[in-house]
């Protein structure tokens, strides 16, 4: 796929990184999943994003679990890659590398830890400084609940200039922020939903897909709204959006990746434990979710 030709059209799950009883990589789990993902007409995979717990990872770890999902992701199915580190300087050699083991997409979320420092001067030179070294086309990735850094509209539309800086995945949330991006942003930008809360509204203003967290339970579903939008089947599509809203809280900001990784568990995956610090969902907080996803029809 080309810089001037690759799409980003499509659902895509941001898959979880399942561990073994003693905390390692569980490459078995990941083969698991990913013949569990591949009946369903996804358009590709987002790897090492936030359900990918990629803070916790190391790079030697980030390196050998992306060559691994780069064996599963069949030929035609959009591979991207989270990449985004707290410095300009780690986060260009990690593209690089990542480049190199044939990811398709970088996906670069903002640094945070200097949070209040991360202004728009800071963050236009950040994306700028990779996507200019990156091998690969770079998406921006905005998820303000985690990092507590929000960009703006103006900003995003600003570094949509760049001829590698291809697209957004957007977790806020704020659908006005979005249309302006979209309206404003260089023809050909690309605008995907970071969560299924608001697929179908996103959809409607011009988004072309979704990496989502529910993507990764329900499948199906997610990609059926995006179907039932582009047949005009607008009832469907809204009363589909409408009954996952619930169910995409509780595997997002209700209770996180443990709720995910819980999720995948019940459904049939292989989700296993979070890494500490990150604690597993107790007793009756497995119930709690098992009915919010019955109630959404999941299960």
């Amino acid at each position: 796929m080309g810089k001037d030709t690759i799409s980003m059209a499509g659902i895509f799950p941001p898959i979880p990184t399942p561990f073994d009883a003693a905390g390692e990589l569980d490459w078995k789990a990941l083969a698991f999943n990913f013949k569990k993902w591949a009946p369903y007409p996804l358009s590709g995979y987002a790897v090492l994003g936030t359900n990918g717990e990629f803070p916790y990872l190391s790079e030697a770890e980030k390196l050998a679990y992306l060559e691994a999902a780069r064996k599963y992701i069949p030929s035609g199915k959009l591979f991207m890659a989270g990449v985004g580190c707290e410095s300009t300087h780690s986060t260009v050699a990690l593209v690089k590398k990542v480049a190199a083991l044939g990811a398709d997409i970088a996906l670069v979320i903002t640094p945070s830890y200097y949070k209040s420092k991360m202004d728009g001067a800071a963050l236009t030179h950040y994306y700028q400084i990779v996507a200019d070294a990156s091998p690969i086309p770079v998406s921006i990735y905005n998820m303000p609940a985690n990092t507590r850094v929000d960009m703006s509209a103006d900003l995003v539309i600003k570094l949509s200039q760049h001829p590698n800086i291809v697209g957004v995945k957007d977790s806020s949330g704020n659908l006005a922020k979005l249309g302006e991006i979209l309206r404003y942003a260089r023809p050909g930008f690309q605008v995907l939903a970071g969560s299924a809360g608001f697929l179908y509204p996103a959809l409607c203003l011009g988004a072309i897909g979704g990496v989502l967290a529910l993507s990764n339970i329900a499948p199906q579903q997610c990609c059926d709204v995006l179907h039932f939008f582009h047949q005009g089947r607008h009832a469907q599509a809204k009363e589909l959006q409408l009954r996952l809203i619930a169910a995409n809280d509780a595997v997002t900001s209700r209770f996180g990746v443990a709720g995910l990784k819980a999720a995948m568990e019940i459904v049939g995956f292989c989700g296993g434990l979070p890494r500490s610090p990150l604690q597993p969902l107790n007793n009756e907080q497995r119930a709690m979710l098992r009915d919010v996803l019955k109630e959404a029809g999941i299960i």
